[in-house]
């Protein structure tokens, strides 16, 4: 294995606290760089392009397809579509960086296959769904129907839990943020 181009994969179903435990990582480990996902989803408030994701169009993300321009990819709700680009993963490696890809759980596994030993994968997970349904009713985001769609998929989406390296439950976040730091570090040293 190439010990330059490791990646860290982190997974979670929304409302897990995966995105704040990613901003922790990257404050504290300046060898991480944010993979920036495609996605043909609109930006929320507050999202750039190029920043949070490359929001394409699904023109633009069908020709990068047929093109193999994606690590991986997939539909993750009806007509969206989220993706890894190859070129995304090279840029921060070129930067003698290690990616931290923040994912969706399908694609998680996906990016797991192809990499392999090459890829730490985390699965960070809500203490129970109902504490899970509160969080993503807390956001603010979310419509009856998007809030049934999203604890629909979690459900789901927790049956993968030990296909990944480490699972880590997310109930004190400051906890689940020292346990990751610690799991990265061992991995990347």
């Amino acid at each position: 294995m190439d010990d330059t181009q490791k990646l860290i994969i982190i997974t979670a179903p929304s409302g897990s606290g995966k995105t704040t435990i990613v901003q922790f990582l990257l404050e504290q480990l300046p060898e991480l760089d944010f993979s920036v996902s495609a996605c043909t989803r609109q930006p929320r408030a507050g999202e750039a392009d190029g920043i949070n994701y490359h929001f394409l169009s699904l023109e633009d993300f069908t020709r990068k397809i047929a093109n193999h321009e994606f690590a991986e990819f997939e539909m993750v709700y009806e007509g969206k579509y989220y993706g890894t680009l190859k070129s995304e993963l090279q840029r921060i490696w070129d930067a003698k960086q290690f990616p931290l890809v923040d994912i969706d759980v399908q694609g998680a596994l996906r990016l797991k296959k192809h990499y392999g030993d090459q890829a730490l994968s985390i699965f960070i997970k809500a203490p129970s769904l109902q504490i899970l349904e509160e969080r993503l009713r807390n956001r603010g985001t979310e419509t009856a129907d998007s809030l049934k769609e999203r604890i629909g998929k979690a459900a789901e989406e927790l049956s993968y839990a030990d296909q990944f390296d480490e699972t880590i439950v997310n109930d004190v976040l400051a906890d689940a943020c020292k346990l990751a730091l610690e799991k990265i570090k061992i991995f990347i040293s």
